[in-house]
């Protein structure tokens, strides 16, 4: 759906305001999840992440040398975390229900990945052949999260 510019003018899909300061990408995404020791299982195990950081509420995996996937402990962030040494507080936040993460991956390790997700017994819930070109492999995590493997072609972007 095409946004509105200011006056209520349709603008084209996909534009920037002018007046809007750059973004430099989509920093973190975030997932709640029941149990934190099956969640890392999962994560490190079938799709080979290593955690940058990890407490009793959050694990953060780093993905692709800009992003970070972020593991919530289900109601861990449900109240204001205030940092230490005043570096300040992040307000409560949280999400429910099975949501979406799409990771980005080269069409060349579409191959490797299906056979390390049949290794780890992780069947592929959907596939998709995008206009474009990129191919989409959809699975579950644990928490039943939609994890999606997508090849270059799916979006303008990517």
């Amino acid at each position: 759906m095409p946004g509105r510019a200011a006056g209520g003018m349709l603008r084209a899909m996909g534009t920037a305001t002018a007046d809007a300061p750059p973004l430099a990408g989509v920093l973190e995404t975030a997932l709640h999840v029941a149990d934190m020791a099956r969640a890392q299982g999962f994560y490190e195990a079938v799709l080979g992440l290593a955690p940058m950081f990890a407490d009793g509420r959050l694990t953060a995996y780093p993905v692709g040398g800009r992003s970070a996937l972020l593991l919530f402990l289900r109601g861990a962030t449900e109240d204001w975390v205030h940092l230490p040494h005043g570096m300040g507080s992040i307000p409560p936040h949280g999400g429910s229900g099975p949501l979406h993460c799409a990771l980005a991956i080269a069409a060349a390790d579409l191959p490797a990945w299906e056979a390390r997700l049949a290794a780890h017994g992780v069947a592929i819930e959907a596939r998709a052949q995008w206009p474009r070109g990129g191919v989409s492999l959809y699975f579950r995590d644990p928490d039943g999260h939609l994890m999606e493997l997508a090849t270059p072609g799916l979006w303008p972007v990517w």
